[in-house]
């Protein structure tokens, strides 16, 4: 039985987040420039989004490119800033096939005109699709969206839009990016590397977090499927005791 037919259909997570690092470190084992392992990342996304497709996953979020990673050396922003369009136009008829929705959060109007473009024509073309959403984390970080909420939710004060006595967590998540989507079950990530890195702080409180020693070009279908299953034979409780969590299982 392969790895994929041993997944139950019926637990699988509705929303998957993958860090995606390792690429650096990838193309300097290879002898080559930083750049090449970020093109030859673009398989291990194809094969995450197909994988997550093929067992029902409703959501995934990839974690392409952080606010702090502008402060990386100018010319591999610029050669990312373009890898990132070219990807997006090559990949378009694959989610159109597949009929996988394109979303992107963070902020996104400091990304260069041409990127913007590219990316909003996406998104408005696949937005009839139904099958599953894919997110792309740009210019994203947690702090970031936070902050960017805050300001709204002062904004709407200051307008009496929001009574400060009735708000509550569910109110607060309304600002947020995810507001639309399932919080994330199942985190992801590569390259052996255990932290997360300022992505969806609010949204992973109880989330499930699985550390691939894999550098991110190396990741494949199987591996998401690895993980997949490891979160499966996770007993989650959400503070309650194992003994309640098995009690309503046997209702």
């Amino acid at each position: 039985m392969s790895l994929v037919e041993e997944i139950k259909k019926k637990n699988v997570p509705a929303h998957i987040a993958i860090i995606m690092d390792g690429n650096g470190r990838w193309a300097k084992s290879k002898g080559r420039a930083r750049i090449f392992g970020h093109k030859s990342a673009l398989t291990a996304v194809r094969e995450s989004i197909e994988g997550c497709a093929e067992v029902g996953v409703e959501y995934l979020t990839l974690y392409a490119f952080s606010t702090e990673n502008w402060n990386r050396p100018q010319r591999e922003v610029n050669a990312l800033m373009t890898l990132l369009v070219d990807s997006i136009h090559k990949e378009l008829p694959t989610l159109m096939k597949n009929k996988i929705r394109l979303n992107a959060i963070g902020d996104i109007e400091s990304l260069p005109s041409k990127c913007q473009r590219e990316l909003q024509s996406a998104i408005d073309q696949t937005s009839e699709n139904n099958h599953m959403q894919l997110n792309l984390a740009l210019s994203y970080s947690s702090r970031w969206e936070i902050i960017h909420a805050v300001k709204k939710i002062i904004r709407d004060a200051q307008d009496n839009k929001i009574n400060e006595i009735e708000f509550s967590e569910q109110n607060f998540e309304s600002y947020l990016s995810t507001s639309e989507m399932p919080d994330p079950e199942l985190m992801i990530r590569t390259s052996g590397e255990y932290r997360i890195s300022n992505f969806l702080l609010w949204q992973m409180a109880y989330c499930e977090l699985c550390f691939v020693e894999k550098l991110w070009p190396d990741f494949r279908k199987d591996d998401l499927f690895t993980a997949i299953q490891n979160f499966q034979g996770r007993e989650r409780r959400f503070g309650k005791t194992g003994a309640q969590i098995k009690a309503k299982a046997n209702v």
